[in-house]
């Protein structure tokens, strides 16, 4: 084999190779050979066919079998004499040969960059904690004695206020005519509680029962039955009865009915719960400084084609992102034009660097201090992915045991979380404990610090923190919001 490189220009390589023609030709004799044991063709003893016999009815195939195996093997081979680590699939295109002839082909290849992989214990980090207050804690039990409560028919005459349950018949048209699932008898409906269209149950406050009336609202412009979408509706409603609402007692047949020994353990849970999520709360906010500190002291060259690629994904995350309204953005009239402008190409290329440059990072702080993921974490991860399939679990698990492709999505979280753990050990990490309010508030200054995230995709971008017991998703590196 003869190794010629054409191009070395920052990480792009090329390279023409040549396999000689008395290398190609022993190959596939040797494979002429294998199926010469097991071949059965009228005529001949097994394992008796002539090699030209063979040759004339299989050569074909068995040749084009040795050149695809040639070519991976060679060119697996190139690279590792030439030391380079190839950031993507190699390009390869086969430029010279006929039967009996070398056979010439070029590779082109973006090498891994050489990381030089700094102190991390010269990386200072603040790790705030936020500590669940007892008054959070009651609210939190609040709620819980809301989804237990009961309600009584309003003793004596008043009209309807927000927190009352009111039973309503209602017939609902669009341009005089009904429309299917605008109708319902005896429904009981929460007022405050958000559940029908926009307007709708303010109209019914204020109101005494055995009451007709007229409610005028507009579907949203987002709404799911797009023939509704915007559309003007008149709803004929007859309120039939007010009840009130009583919450359940806080005590222990409220801890009972939530599945808990006695008042003191739900209360403990609760607490419990509270701090798993502030915790992953403070851990995301502690790998995401760490993350910039990463990339702020660690400069070097990037693959072109896998900024390229990653630049893909988030302008088609973008582009999905636009079609439809997300829990934080309001709807999207128009849905956004198939190629970027300049401002977005500027934008979404510092982002694709960003992750793209992290990830390497990461990757190469892994290859280098030997971290692994072990078969039970791994496991574990794809059981916590089937059970979002409840009844097809099996399947679920049979296609990431299929799909290697797959099942780097379902690791590469892990691997990083690993990375950024083994980092964290290392740096000059201060924990500090604050209040939940002063957490909610640092945070929202993180928020407001980053103005591209509210342009990013949703995947990408960082998610303002309307509710404070939401825990934030998980990202990887990849993922992480710039």
């Amino acid at each position: 084999m003869q190794i010629t490189e054409t191009k070395s220009e920052g990480l792009s390589r090329e390279y023409i190779i040549n396999l000689p023609a008395d290398e190609i030709e022993e190959k596939v004799t040797h494979k002429l050979l294998e199926i010469q044991r097991t071949a059965q063709i009228p005529g001949f003893r097994p394992g008796k066919v002539p090699v030209p016999v063979l040759r004339k009815r299989f050569g074909q195939s068995v040749l084009g079998e040795v050149l695809e195996r040639a070519v991976g093997d060679s060119s697996q081979q190139a690279l590792t004499e030439k030391g380079v680590r190839p950031a993507m699939q190699p390009k390869i295109e086969i430029t010279s040969y006929e039967d009996g002839t070398d056979l010439e082909y070029t590779m082109e290849v973006e090498a891994l960059p050489e990381i030089e992989v700094g102190d991390f214990s010269k990386i200072k980090l603040d790790r705030i904690t936020p500590q669940a207050e007892e008054e959070e804690i009651h609210e939190a039990l609040k709620n819980i004695a809301k989804t237990h409560q009961t309600s009584e028919p309003i003793k004596g005459k008043r009209k309807s206020v927000i927190g009352d349950i009111v039973v309503v018949d209602f017939v609902g048209s669009v341009d005089g005519e009904e429309f299917p699932g605008g109708k319902a008898e005896d429904y009981q409906l929460e007022l405050g509680s958000g559940n029908f269209i926009p307007g709708f149950e303010e109209q019914l406050v204020g109101v005494a029962a055995e009451t007709e009336l007229e409610v005028k609202v507009t579907f949203p412009e987002n709404y799911g039955a797009t023939e509704l979408a915007g559309k003007e509706a008149v709803f004929i409603v007859k309120l039939k009865e007010i009840r009130e609402t009583t919450p359940a007692t806080i005590d222990d047949e409220l801890a009972k009915k939530s599945g808990m020994e006695n008042l003191e353990k739900l209360k403990q849970s609760v607490s419990e719960e509270h701090a798993r999520q502030y915790s992953s709360l403070a851990r995301m906010r502690a790998k995401r400084l760490l993350l910039d500190e990463l990339f702020n002291t660690h400069t070097f060259e990037v693959p072109a084609k896998m900024v390229d690629q990653e630049f893909e994904t988030i302008w088609n995350q973008y582009k999905e992102q636009e079609k439809k309204p997300t829990e934080d953005t309001e709807p999207k009239v128009s849905q956004a034009e198939e190629k970027p402008n300049a401002k977005q190409e500027k934008e979404f290329r510092e982002i694709a660097e960003r992750r793209v440059r992290l990830g390497l990072l990461l990757a190469e702080i892994g290859r280098q201090n030997d971290i692994q993921i072990g078969q039970e974490e791994i496991n574990r991860a794809i059981m916590e992915e089937a059970r979002n399939y409840p009844g097809q679990e099996q399947k679920v698990l049979e296609f990431y045991k299929e799909n290697p492709q797959a099942l780097e999505r379902v690791t590469a979280p892990l691997y990083e979380e690993k990375v950024v753990d083994f980092i964290l050990e290392l740096a000059d990490v201060t924990d500090k404990k604050v209040t939940v309010k002063d957490f909610m508030a640092i945070l929202d200054k993180d928020n407001a610090s980053d103005k591209k995230s509210e342009r990013l995709p949703e995947k990408t971008a960082k998610k303002k923190s309307k509710n404070k017991k939401k825990v934030a998703s998980k990202t990887t590196a990849t993922e992480q919001d710039e």
